[in-house]
């Protein structure tokens, strides 16, 4: 085959698999998070089987293990969540009146800065007034989508039974897929295939269990830092950084924006107990990005945070929850297989000008 009719078949299947998802993203949620929760387990039953327990006792052992922790989170957890949840809902008002006077206050006190900024007094109130309405909507849309959605959730049993199910047949067969795949790879391209195999294993890997452990460790903290110094919702605001924490930068500065905004609300003017919500973020940042971030990400997985930011965004615009599951595999991927081709390039006669100096 040329290398001409190579590149077309790869494009169509590319194609192919976009459409696929496109037109399926609706019921492939509970298909794509058991093969996600599969790959994620299938180093733990390799360890259980070499301790001479049989593959399929293994895979029981821990899916019944998980599917319990599961169910215990979801009996402990969901109350506490959606009851701050319907609270914020319904102070929310009062939080944006209250930041509103605030802010009118400052104005008023700053004396000629809204004239040095080339505006009234009252132009710049009403502007931030609105900027504080519109933040406010957005955020009461952003978490009634969030609660609608955890009830649907919730509601549909397919994540409760169709997920374990697919995880227990995907990591019951796991090596012999892996197997079975490997023998359709031409013999001629098996080491090069194989090596890009391990690449994108070792950085999505490494980037999955290390970032939910960082999430895990993150919403924790938060949660229990923030409900210790007594700011309004803490809990709630901690358990939502902690899930947006895997999106580079923004769970932390959205978290900070929220909390600092309740903060104002709720305290002022007791400035002590602001300044403690601000250092608890400020804490956190400094033990993610010295400790967390190194220890249990580092360098080695090679997703550059800004490709990943845009690969979470564009498969979650194009494909919804499901895409953005499958976004840093594809992002890994796509990583790997850039790095490859340059990497050829860079010892190509087009580059060098000369005879191919790696010919394999």
């Amino acid at each position: 085959m040329s290398v001409g009719r190579q590149i077309g078949f790869w494009v169509a299947a590319l194609v192919g698999f976009l459409v696929f998802l496109y037109v399926f993203s609706g019921i492939l949620l509970p298909f794509v998070a058991g093969m996600i929760l599969a790959y994620l387990l299938d180093p733990v039953a390799d360890r259980i089987e070499r301790l001479g327990i049989n593959r399929l006792i293994a895979v029981l052992i821990i899916l019944a293990a998980f599917v319990v922790l599961f169910v215990l989170v979801l009996i402990l957890v969901l109350p506490i969540v959606g009851h701050q949840l319907a609270a914020l809902l319904r102070s929310l008002p009062g939080y944006v009146t209250s930041l509103q006077d605030f802010v009118s206050r400052h104005i008023d006190s700053a004396g000629q800065l809204p004239t040095m900024l080339g505006m009234q007094p009252t132009d710049l109130k009403s502007s931030l007034g609105g900027l504080l309405t519109q933040g406010a909507q957005w955020l009461a849309t952003m978490l009634t989508s969030i609660w609608s959605g955890g009830q649907a959730l919730l509601s549909v049993l397919a994540l409760l039974v169709v997920t374990p199910v697919v995880a227990f047949y995907m990591l019951l067969d796991w090596d012999r897929m892996v197997l079975e795949i490997d023998g359709w790879v031409p013999r001629r391209s098996l080491d090069t295939v194989r090596q890009l195999a391990r690449e994108m294993d070792e950085g999505v890997s490494g980037f999955i269990r290390g970032q939910v452990s960082v999430c895990l460790i993150l919403g924790a903290y938060y949660a229990i830092g923030l409900t210790i110094v007594g700011l309004d919702f803490g809990l709630l605001i901690g358990i939502f950084i902690g899930m947006i924490s895997f999106i580079p930068y923004v769970g932390a500065t959205i978290g900070m924006v929220l909390s600092m905004g309740l903060a104002v609300a709720q305290f002022w003017p007791e400035w002590p107990m602001i300044a403690a919500v601000a250092a608890v973020f400020a804490f956190g940042q400094f033990v993610e990005g010295n400790v967390l971030q190194p220890k249990l990400i580092g360098e080695h997985v090679g997703l550059h945070p800004v490709w990943l930011m845009f690969a979470l965004f564009a498969f979650g615009s194009l494909f919804g929850f499901v895409g953005m599951l499958i976004a840093v595999p594809a992002a890994a991927a796509v990583g790997v297989l850039a790095r490859f081709a340059i990497g050829r390039y860079l010892t190509s006669p087009f580059y060098t000008g000369g005879p191919r100096s790696d010919p394999g």
